[in-house]
């Protein structure tokens, strides 16, 4: 046999394979999930306002109506003797601590809906914009060729001032945000002028109109 070939095997008999070392994967590294600040906050209950807590289905009841809401497995409720409410994290994760502040908000939105309720205003800009409310609807006037007609939902109150006012009230604070949008989406604020349906205190950014060509 050729030498070379020789010395070639007995060289390959010879090497040593050392096993390189794996790095552990992301996914097995801890994080450090910090407590919502605004989850902390303990929600006080008025006496006029009745809690049923039941696993995780709330039920919350006062002079103004009735809210239930079910809570997700990432966070639990506690009542302390004063009747104060706490929403507190039921896992250690990332999701948890930010279903902390949610569900805190939304708790605390429940108990003042029914004891004091909540109110969202509209203002109408434009020559010949109206809204009037006839029977369990609210007519609006927007320049269009015919009136847009929009049920109100039975858990809401709309009134109308000066006719280009709206002012929806209730006790679900989601319900009356997602009417008003609804309002709002028919003749949203044009960017040159302004013109069409703003909440109050809305600021609408103008935009400059293009100049006329010169002569």
């Amino acid at each position: 046999m050729d030498s070379n070939l020789i010395d070639e095997q007995k060289g390959y008999d010879q090497m040593v394979f050392v096993p390189f070392k794996l790095d552990k994967p992301q996914f097995e590294k801890t994080i450090e999930c910090k407590e919502s600040r605004i989850g902390k906050q303990p929600i006080s209950v008025p006496s006029n306002v009745t809690i049923t807590l039941d696993g995780r289905d709330l039920k919350v009841k006062g002079p103004l109506g009735e809210l239930s809401r079910t809570y997700p497995r990432e966070v639990k409720l506690e009542r302390d003797e004063n009747g104060t409410i706490r929403v507190k994290k039921a896992l250690d994760t990332r999701r948890a601590n930010q279903m902390h502040g949610l569900f805190r908000t939304l708790t605390d939105n429940m108990v003042v809906g029914v004891s004091k309720g909540f109110e969202k205003r509209l203002q109408l800009v434009g020559v010949g914009y109206r809204a009037t409310v006839e029977g369990k609807d609210l007519v609006l006037s927007l320049g269009f060729s015919h009136p847009v007609r929009m049920e109100i939902p039975g858990d809401l109150k709309v009134k109308v001032e000066e006719n280009t006012r709206i002012i929806i009230s209730g006790y679900d604070k989601c319900n009356i945000g997602q009417f008003a949008a609804s309002v709002r989406k028919w003749r949203p604020p044009e960017p040159y002028k302004g013109k069409g349906v703003r909440y109050a205190n809305e600021v609408i950014r103008l935009k400059e109109g293009k100049a006329g060509k010169k002569k």
